[in-house]
């Protein structure tokens, strides 16, 4: 019982430690760091994901006290159930940005990780890019370095911005008169127009506007669409937009409607397609601006 107390007073304490720089690596805007010294465990832990070397990886948890790895919100997974997830990806590429690394004050004997993974992932049969951040905390045990606690996000098949600070959906924007901007010039240029309702505070709406800078989206978005974000506030703005546009806000956001160039409305989303964005990926995007780009819909 005593162990099971110690053990749980020093997740609490090391979870602590991860968990502010785990936030930041959400929600400031920073650049990877650079030029800072391997830490040379957690290379090896990478090396040992890309093998797929499941017992290698087993030494590298802690058993004493049992290694805890948070994943999303709620959930908790053990070590065993880590390796087999890390494995399970089968990783036949990992490139990893370090946003943080370093002793935390709390914990004397310790060293912590923050960083990014883009996992190339033949699980599926084909290989798929998978987006990661995890925050680790290691301690020395018996001339040993061992992970005690790592907190991670779900995967996701978009990339994760490191910031929701970027101002996408301006509040002092027109939308109707940024819309008739967009309709008057996709006339011109054989385009149709893409409204996106959204807001800043929605992290999804910010996973979206990064996949439409992709290389291998934002040449297909550009060539046949001009974009416009629509700024709907906390529910209480351009209500009438929506409802013009048949996209109804209680589906979430972001929403998004196509407009032919005499502002016909070619398509609306009724049921939370991409409010969601997380789960997307770029393929699916992809399928999307395809399947409605100029001349593609027929009928």
């Amino acid at each position: 019982m005593r162990r099971n107390l110690i053990g749980m007073a020093i997740f609490v304490v090391v979870l602590m430690a991860i968990a502010p720089a785990f936030s930041y690596a959400q929600a400031a805007s920073t650049a990877p760091v650079k030029d800072t010294k391997p830490f040379e465990p957690f290379e090896h832990w990478r090396d040992l994901v890309l093998k797929g070397d499941a017992t290698g990886l087993r030494d590298l948890y802690s058993m004493t006290p049992v290694a805890r790895i948070k994943v999303g919100a709620d959930g908790e997974l053990d070590a065993s159930s880590d390796i087999r997830f890390w494995t399970g990806l089968k990783a036949t590429g990992i490139k990893i940005d370090v946003l943080q690394q370093g002793t935390p004050e709390v914990q004397p004997g310790a060293y912590q990780v923050l960083f990014r993974a883009e996992i190339k992932s033949a699980a599926s049969g084909t290989e798929q890019t998978y987006y990661i951040t995890e925050g680790q905390l290691w301690r020395e045990q018996d001339q040993h370095w061992r992970m005690v606690v790592a907190k991670r996000t779900a995967p996701s098949r978009l990339e994760q911005p490191a910031s929701n600070q970027k101002n996408i959906y301006p509040s002092s924007a027109d939308a109707k008169a940024d819309i008739k901007q967009a309709l008057q010039k996709s006339g011109k240029e054989h385009k149709r127009v893409l409204v996106v309702f959204g807001a800043n505070w929605r992290y999804d709406c910010h996973v979206l506007d990064l996949a439409f800078e992709r290389e291998d989206i934002a040449p297909v978005l550009g060539e046949n669409f001009l974009v416009v974000h629509v700024d709907v506030g906390q529910g209480e703005k351009n209500q009438d937009l929506m409802k013009q546009y048949e996209v109804p806000m209680d589906r979430g956001i972001p929403a998004i409607a196509v407009l032919d160039s005499d502002g016909k409305l070619i398509y609306s989303q009724k049921n939370g397609e991409f409010q969601n964005a997380r789960a997307l990926g770029p393929e699916d995007v992809l399928k999307f601006l395809n399947e409605w780009k100029p001349g593609a819909q027929k009928g």
